[in-house]
């Protein structure tokens, strides 16, 4: 007698593998977010006032989205230190980067989120 294959497992393999091939995040943010525009902005107070700002709305959104896993409050000078570290680390990362890396970190979660 012929064995059938069932094709249930086949589809549910296919559906798993197209949520794990979701989407790029889409990062809203400024024209350039290279590590190299944080680094320019060093001497610019109102540029990196709106820098600092972006990054603390990241994080307030990452809160928004994890209520279990926030964010504690941390000050401009902590944002800065933060993202200056990771900017000289990864000269060709950019500052959102480093935003969703301590998002990671100051949740206590030490881990980027996954689906």
């Amino acid at each position: 007698m012929p064995r059938r294959l069932c094709p249930i497992p086949a589809l549910l393999f296919a559906c798993v593998t197209a949520a794990a091939d979701a989407a790029p995040l889409k990062i809203l943010g400024f024209d350039d977010m290279s590590c190299a525009a944080w680094n320019a902005a060093k001497g610019d107070a109102d540029v990196r006032a709106q820098q600092l700002a972006w990054v603390r709305g990241f994080l307030s959104g990452h809160n928004y989205a994890r209520q279990s896993q926030q964010v504690s409050e941390v000050s401009n000078g902590t944002v800065e230190t933060f993202v200056n570290r990771y900017c000289s680390e990864k000269a060709r990362g950019n500052f959102a980067e480093a935003a969703q890396r301590m998002s990671d970190q100051y949740s206590g979660r030490n881990t980027a989120i996954t689906k």
